[in-house]
């Protein structure tokens, strides 16, 4: 999986997330998909990491629409 956010991007607060040709922009608040698709368990995993760094997500968000630097957030595996 990959996890990305966009610098001035639109809201709501979202993630893009990419898997295996899969993707879907998945709302930051809900951990629900807003666009494209993503198989079942990749959408648990990421709708479950989304609830456990919630914080840390927003705050990203918050900096990416100053254009400021991203902190990095640890993954759904622990990188």
């Amino acid at each position: 999986m990959i996890v990305r956010m966009w610098h001035d991007d639109h809201p709501p607060p979202h993630i893009h997330v990419a898997y295996q040709g899969f993707e879907a922009l998945v709302q930051i608040d809900t951990g629900q998909i807003l666009k494209g698709k993503l198989p079942k368990k990749v959408a648990s995993i990421i709708s479950d990491w989304c609830e456990t760094h919630r914080v840390e997500l927003l705050e990203n968000w918050d900096r990416a629409q100053r254009f400021e630097t991203l902190e990095r957030i640890q993954g759904a595996d622990h990188d």
